[in-house]
């Protein structure tokens, strides 16, 4: 079972830029879109060049502000349910969080909230973390969790180029990367890190200064899985080479 997660910001741009030979390239058994910043009105014709391949399914969970947010998947096996959302209503307006349910896992695609540069939304973050755990943890009574997508957090000092120069920073603030230590410590695995032990991985660049060129990156896009799914991981790995976005996909292989 191949999976691969990708911030693509902007179906739109996504096409244009060749997501579709992407999706048939890899042949992945689903794609987790994250930003794709459609509403419902436009988004079916904007996925044609898309779905048309090889018989993927979309599902996708949508905000309500046009050009904003917004997750999507694509999924060769039919899911026994789909669940947009967590049942919490601000977060949820922002369409954020996308579950598939299959026979053995769910498979959770989310895009977490910026906490923006003067951190004018880290509390709304905040709330979100807490709302998000609480929904994994009532969604693993009944199954294993595969969930991936934009964080929005750089986990430690390994996960980001200048850890020094962007302390206290957005997504690299003392109480998001506590969260995440935290949510992890309730039974899940940050799948890179179990190949990858050191730095200079990362998954995000600023669209300026040439900073992919550079590699002055953070890693904030991940695959995190339940424990109980530890022994089926084969590999999990960042494309840095794909194109296409300020973010490069990550792709997670289950047996």
């Amino acid at each position: 079972m191949k999976l691969i997660s990708w911030n693509i910001n902007g179906l739109r741009a996504g096409v244009k830029k060749g997501l579709a030979d992407f999706v048939h390239k890899e042949q992945a058994d689903a794609y987790c879109f994250q930003e794709i910043k459609m509403i419902d009105r436009d988004v079916s014709g904007q996925l044609l060049p898309i779905i048309d391949v090889d018989g993927y399914e979309p599902y996708w969970c949508l905000g309500k502000r046009p050009g904003y947010s917004g997750v999507m998947t694509l999924s060769r096996v039919k899911p026994i349910s789909v669940l947009c959302g967590m049942n919490h209503g601000s977060s949820d307006e922002e369409g954020r969080v996308l579950t598939l349910e299959f026979e053995d896992y769910y498979l959770i695609n989310t895009y977490f909230p910026n906490s923006n540069r003067e951190l004018s939304r880290l509390d709304f973050k905040l709330e979100f973390n807490k709302k998000f755990e609480q929904f994994c943890k009532r969604m693993s009574k009944k199954k294993p969790l595969v969930i991936c997508g934009d964080l929005n957090v750089a986990h430690t000092e390994l996960d980001i180029a200048r850890p020094k120069q962007n302390e206290g920073s957005a997504g690299f603030t003392p109480q998001e990367r506590a969260w995440y230590d935290k949510f992890l410590k309730q039974g899940y695995i940050d799948t890179f890190r179990m190949f990858t032990k050191d730095g200079g991985h990362y998954t995000w660049w600023a669209a300026f200064t040439h900073a992919r060129e550079r590699n002055v990156g953070w890693r904030i896009d991940y695959f995190v899985v339940s424990d109980k799914l530890k022994s089926h991981i084969k590999e999990s790995s960042i494309q840095p080479e794909v194109m296409g976005s300020d973010h490069c996909p990550v792709r997670l292989v289950l047996k």
